[in-house]
C-alpha cells in the first residue's frame, strides 16, 4: 500500500511512545512498593467541576445531542465572549468565536485556512511538536528558530524580522508555552505582529494555557493587540475538560465563513455534549473551583521546581504559566554516564519508577540537553518523585 508522502512527513510523538513505555512498566510495578509517579503528561488531575458534569448529564437526558451549527453555539460563543470580557478586559465578539473540537482542530482549520503548499510558519524551537505538523499537514514548512533560555524560549522580533523570507506566510507562537511554561512578554509580542503585519502575513497564538498565568506581567490575551491576530484556545487545561474535545479558535470577522465551511465539511461540528456541559464552565461557582485549582497548580510550581534545581536539574526560566518544568539534564546525564534526555529519562523510568518526557519532540537544536516534567500532578506526587530523583543522583 502506498502511503502519502504528506503522512510519512509527519514525525511520530515520542511523548506517546515513552507513556507506553512507562505505562507497561508500570504495570509490572503496580504491587511493589515503588509504583510508578507519572509526570510525562501535560493533563490535570482534576476532572471537570460538578455544574460541568450536571449540565452534560441533562443535556444527555433532554436528548440534545444534535448536531450543532458548525462553529458552534451561540450561547457558548455568547460566554465565550463574556469570559474575555470579564477576566481579561477584552471586547471579543461572539461573531469572531468558532468552537472547535479541541484545540487540535482549531490549529488545523487555522492551517488549511491561512497556509499555501511552500509556506513557511517561523516557531520557536522548543515548541509543542504536535503544532509543526498541522502546519506540515497543511503543506507548509514549520520553521524552528532555537530559541533560549535568555529570550524566556520564545521567539523575540528580531529573530523573526532577521529570519522573514519571500516564502514566510507567518509565525505560530504558544503564550504560555508547552514545554516550557513561559510567555511571550506583552510588548514584544506587539512588536512580533507589527512585523508581521507589515509583511502582509498572520500572527497565531496558541494559548491553550492562558487560564493558567501566574503572573500578571504576562497573563493577558494576544487578541487585546487588535482584531488580525488568530487565537487557539481549549477547555482542556484551564477548564480540566482534556477528554472532552472541546477548544475555540478566535478569528477575524472575515475569517469566519471561511473557517466556518472547512468545519462544515472536515468535522459538521464540535460534541454537542461537551457543548452544553462547557457553558457551565462560565458559571461563577465553577470559576471559583478553577481559580482554586490554578492556585493549587502555582503551589506545586513554587514547591517541585525548587527541589528540581537544588538537585542540579536545574529550570533555567521560572515558568509564569500552565504546568510544566523544562529542566536542564545535562548535568545529571554526565553523572550518570548517560548519552542525552533520551537515556536519562529511560533511565529514570526504570531505575525511580518516575515517568519523565525527554527533549526529542519539542525541538531540533538541543533535543538531549531538557526533559520536561508535568506538574499537573499532585503535591505528593511531586514530592515523591522529587525524592525519588534525589536519591537517585546522590547515589550515582
Amino acid at each position: 500500500m502506498r502511503i502519502s508522502q504528506r503522512a510519512e512527513r509527519i514525525a511520530p510523538f515520542y511523548v506517546m511512545e515513552m507513556a507506553k513505555a512507562a505505562s507497561a512498566l508500570a504495570h509490572q510495578a503496580r504491587h511493589t512498593d515503588k509504583p510508578m509517579v507519572f509526570l510525562n503528561i501535560g493533563e490535570p488531575d482534576f476532572t471537570a467541576p460538578d455544574l460541568v458534569q450536571q449540565a452534560a448529564v441533562k443535556a444527555i437526558h433532554d436528548g440534545r445531542t444534535q448536531y450543532t451549527h458548525a462553529l458552534g453555539l451561540d450561547r457558548l460563543r455568547e460566554r465565550i465572549s463574556d469570559w474575555y470580557a470579564t477576566r481579561f478586559g477584552v471586547s471579543v465578539p461572539a461573531r469572531r468565536i468558532v468552537v472547535t473540537a479541541g484545540a487540535s482542530s482549531a490549529l488545523q482549520l487555522a492551517c488549511l485556512a491561512l497556509i499555501e503548499a511552500g509556506d513557511e510558519i517561523l516557531m520557536p524551537d522548543p515548541c509543542y511538536p504536535c503544532n509543526r505538523q498541522f502546519v506540515q499537514a497543511a503543506d507548509g514548512r514549520a520553521v524552528l528558530l532555537p530559541a533560549g533560555a535568555q529570550q524566556r524560549f520564545q521567539l523575540s522580533a528580531a529573530q523573526v524580522a532577521a529570519h522573514w523570507q519571500a516564502q514566510t506566510r507567518g509565525v505560530l507562537l504558544a503564550s504560555p508555552s508547552n514545554p516550557t511554561g513561559t510567555s511571550i512578554a506583552f510588548e514584544e509580542l506587539k512588536r512580533i505582529h507589527q512585523f508581521v503585519s507589515d509583511k502582509g502575513g498572520i500572527t497565531m497564538v496558541d494559548e491553550i494555557y492562558l487560564g493558567l498565568s501566574y503572573d500578571p506581567a504576562y497573563g493577558q490575551t494576544a487578541l487585546a493587540i487588535d482584531d488580525n491576530i488568530i487565537s487557539i484556545n481549549s477547555f482542556s487545561k484551564y477548564f480540566n475538560m482534556t477528554g472532552w474535545r472541546l477548544g475555540w479558535l478566535v478569528v477575524p470577522e472575515a475569517l469566519v465563513p471561511v473557517i466556518e465551511r472547512l468545519a462544515q465539511n472536515l468535522f459538521i461540528c464540535a460534541n454537542t455534549v461537551a457543548q452544553y456541559a462547557a457553558i457551565a464552565c462560565f458559571e461563577s461557582p465553577s470559576l471559583a473551583v478553577y481559580e482554586e485549582r490554578r492556585e493549587a497548580f502555582k503551589q506545586r510550581r513554587d514547591s517541585f521546581i525548587p527541589q528540581l534545581n537544588a538537585m542540579g536539574l536545574t529550570v533555567p526560566v521560572m515558568p509564569d504559566g500552565a504546568f510544566y518544568a523544562w529542566a536542564d539534564c545535562r548535568a545529571a546525564c554526565a553523572k550518570l554516564g548517560l548519552a542525552d534526555s533520551w537515556a536519562f529519562a529511560d533511565y529514570v523510568m526504570q531505575h525511580a519508577h518516575v515517568a519523565l518526557t525527554p527533549g526529542r519532540d519539542f525541538g531540533e537544536h538541543s533535543p538531549g540537553d531538557y526533559v520536561r516534567m508535568s506538574t499537573a500532578s499532585s503535591l505528593s506526587a511531586l514530592n515523591t518523585a522529587a525524592g525519588r530523583l534525589k536519591q537517585l543522583l546522590e547515589a550515582a
